[in-house]
């Protein structure tokens, strides 16, 4: 479990769940985790949304977690994604995953409900005081149909077991305005990739990461640089980076990372229903887009 004394950082990734003819590939999970964290990745979140968790049974999630919580073997944290836009589901998720060894807990806001803040406040609360595990809060209105606001999350900072929040709003003022007063202990991490150096600008300490299923080790370098204040490098990597964070969002997310980690060679770039496979216009992005980038394996990173 996370023991807070400082907000928690770095370059996290939220990991995509790897099939392999409609069943979960459990050794290229295996193989999966083990590259992130040879690659300098600072945390593992299974069953985000990344990780198509609205599509796996709860069995399969569980097998997800146990799975990267005991290949990780203590070397980074697992945080694995618990949300629900049911309140009892997610307490009875986070308390589970727990069970299964995770280290903390992601808890998406609730999706289609559409709650007021005061919901809002009431949700993560329940949640916090229901089970014994960190949370980090994950504000994503564009999967969800609700934004959490600066002032909702300030108050759930507030709680003992909350730490963090992945904002995925978008806003760089939203962000700012989190930093600005929220606890020396809790974290604004980054749910963007495009928008990392930017929110890591205004305070955030760090990054829930896509694009670091394909490339860990370049998006754990710019989390370093920016934590550093090596700005200069910091934009380096995230203007090298830029074009290939804007193809992993071509279509619907994990769907681009899929493809891209199978042109790779990491894995298969199958998806479940209703996730359909990448469309050809969208594969030819990404093709040119791994191509152009210089942190793509068998390329020189440029000095």
């Amino acid at each position: 479990m996370i023991v807070q004394t400082a907000p928690i950082s770095g370059a996290m990734t939220a990991l995509i769940t790897p099939f392999r003819d409609g069943a979960v590939d459990l050794p290229a999970l295996r193989r999966l985790v083990d590259i992130q964290i040879d690659n300098g990745i600072s945390a593992l979140i299974p069953c985000g949304t990344t990780g198509e968790t609205p599509s796996l049974t709860e069995r399969e999630a569980d097998l997800v977690i146990a799975t990267v919580v005991e290949t990780t073997n203590g070397r980074v944290p697992v945080i694995a994604g618990t949300g629900s836009n049911g309140t009892h589901v997610a307490i009875e998720r986070t308390r589970r995953a727990r069970e299964l060894g995770a280290d903390a807990a992601l808890v998406v806001t609730p999706y289609y409900n559409k709650p007021t803040q005061d919901g809002l406040f009431a949700h993560f609360t329940a949640i916090a005081d229901g089970a014994d595990l960190p949370i980090v809060l994950y504000n994503v209105p564009g999967r969800t149909g609700v934004n959490m606001l600066p002032e909702t999350i300030l108050r759930l900072a507030e709680h003992h077991r909350i730490i963090a929040v992945k904002e995925a709003s978008g806003s760089i003022d939203q962000s700012s305005q989190i930093t600005v007063s929220a606890p020396a202990t809790f974290a604004v991490l980054s749910g963007d990739d495009s928008l990392t150096l930017p929110i890591m600008s205004v305070g955030g300490t760090g990054v829930v990461s896509v694009l670091s299923n394909i490339l860990p080790a370049p998006v754990a370098a710019l989390a370093a640089a920016a934590a550093a204040g090596d700005y200069a490098e910091a934009r380096r990597i995230h203007l090298d980076l830029f074009d290939l964070c804007r193809a992993m969002f071509c279509e619907t997310n994990p769907v681009p990372v899929k493809a891209a980690a199978a042109m790779l060679g990491l894995c298969s770039d199958e998806v479940r229903l209703p996730l359909a496979p990448l469309s050809e216009a969208s594969r030819r992005r990404v093709e040119l887009a791994l191509d152009a980038c210089p942190w793509v394996p068998g390329r020189t990173i440029a000095a």
